[in-house]
């Protein structure tokens, strides 16, 4: 196992619903007696995956299932899926809290975990005596915290209390100190849940950013649990993606991001009439359509990086006399808005001779066109806006069509790696001889 850090061999892990008894008292004393041999349990029914919308007829539910994989020494892994995945399960196994019911983890080092906020952590006792026994929890000897103490205090930034009963800190100050002593004591594997949302932003990004120097500076292994995509993206090389209990992928960060963003969701080019699913409804007009349109292929959900991405935005004025405008947000798979445009002239390269002047009833069509090699190959939503002089009377349509930005053949003769950024502009280069 010399590079391996953790690796994980057909794990399942199965919790038991209602009564815990077999039924009779010989098949109670024969399920102990395998599992005191370190056998499987012989009546261990196989029961469902973890899907909590659905109703089971089984009384046992599988929070893991077969999961297999191998993390390298020095990898900063993320695990990625929605509440009832088994994130938290796989995390707890793997810092031993509990144990599995079927496969074994083989894990090579010391490790430091922060599963929950302030676990580990006894209320009676000082921020001070709690590092120490925190430390001594995870095989720490004596003289090893007192070298890391006063990094610990400073880090989480509780000095002025850090001989006060931590019963009396706030949650964001138990979290502080706990993220900082998992943090700074010498293991080799650093584990941590979603356990940061507890801090602010800045205490966040700091965190991240330690987090970032354990794996990248220090050479440590980082399992990083967090429904932040975007922190995800920054910190970890590789992700684990989990479903219902089961492994779906393990894979470069991007790749898995992308998968789980767009599980479940299918791209739409066209939405007309009364399909557009509308968050805020506009008194004085509605929408009738919206489309994505390539100027080769029509209608189209995908689009090459060397392309022009044309948005038709089609609405109805019901109140003559209205001022109002079409506006779009195009949205990345991270959630980040890359942009926000409108058909007036702050926004538009051309002179829209219907912006700004009162409409009359009827049917209408802007047109906006996202330039080729501009957008980065990645999928795109966009949120659609029907913006009149009183902005409280918006009419809004979330997510209402998505897309995808594939490379061209050339482009990747140039460049084969991810090109970094949200968009790709073409700027003007020129190279001289000095």
């Amino acid at each position: 196992m010399g590079d391996i850090a953790i690796k994980v061999e057909n794990l399942s892990k199965a919790y038991q619903l209602g009564d815990f008894g077999t039924g009779t008292l010989s098949r109670d004393i024969e399920r102990k007696w395998a599992l005191l041999r370190g056998k499987e349990d012989p009546f261990l029914r196989v029961g469902e995956t973890n899907d909590r919308s659905t109703a089971g007829s089984s009384d046992v539910v599988w929070s893991l299932k077969d999961i297999n994989f191998e993390i390298k020494k020095g990898d900063a892994v993320g695990v990625i899926g929605r509440n009832g995945a088994g994130k938290s399960t796989l995390l707890k196994v793997l810092s031993r809290v509990t144990v599995p019911t079927v496969g074994s983890v083989k894990i090579m080092g010391r490790v430091a975990s922060l599963l929950e906020v302030g676990t580990g952590f006894h209320p009676e006792l000082t921020g001070r005596e709690n590092i120490f026994l925190n430390g001594a929890i995870l095989g720490m000897r004596k003289h090893e915290i007192k070298k890391h103490f006063d990094a610990i205090v400073d880090f989480a930034g509780v000095e002025r209390y850090i001989d006060t009963p931590v019963k009396r800190y706030s949650s964001g100050m138990y979290v502080r100190l706990a993220f900082a002593v998992a943090a700074h004591l010498e293991s080799e594997i650093l584990i941590v849940d979603e356990v940061l949302a507890v801090g602010d932003a800045e205490f966040q990004k700091k965190c991240l950013g330690k987090m970032g120097e354990v794996s990248k500076g220090e050479g440590r292994t980082v399992l990083f649990v967090s429904h932040n995509m975007a922190a995800i993206n920054n910190l970890c090389n590789k992700s684990l993606l989990l479903k219902h209990g089961l492994l779906q992928d393990y894979d470069d960060t991007r790749v898995i991001i992308d998968k789980y963003i767009n599980s479940g969701k299918e791209s739409q080019a066209e939405v007309l009439g009364a399909d557009i699913q509308v968050k805020k409804f506009c008194s004085r007009a509605i929408f009738c359509a919206l489309r994505l349109v390539s100027s080769k292929r029509g209608i189209t959900t995908n689009f090459a990086t060397d392309e022009e991405v044309v948005i038709e935005f089609e609405y109805e004025i019901l109140v003559d006399n209205t001022i109002l405008s079409a506006s779009i947000h195009l949205i990345d798979n991270m959630g980040t808005c890359v942009f926000s445009t409108f058909n007036g002239p702050s926004a538009t390269i051309n002179v829209d001779e219907f912006y700004g002047k009162p409409l009359v009833k009827g049917k209408y069509k802007s047109i906006c066109k996202i330039p080729p090699s501009f957008l980065n190959t990645k999928n795109y939503s966009i949120n659609a806006f029907l913006v009149p002089e009183n902005m409280d009377d918006l009419g809004i349509a979330e997510e209402v069509l998505s897309f995808s930005m594939e490379e061209t053949g050339a482009m990747r003769k140039e460049y084969t790696g991810e090109w970094w950024g949200i968009v790709r502009p073409r700027l003007y280069w020129s190279t001289e001889r000095m």
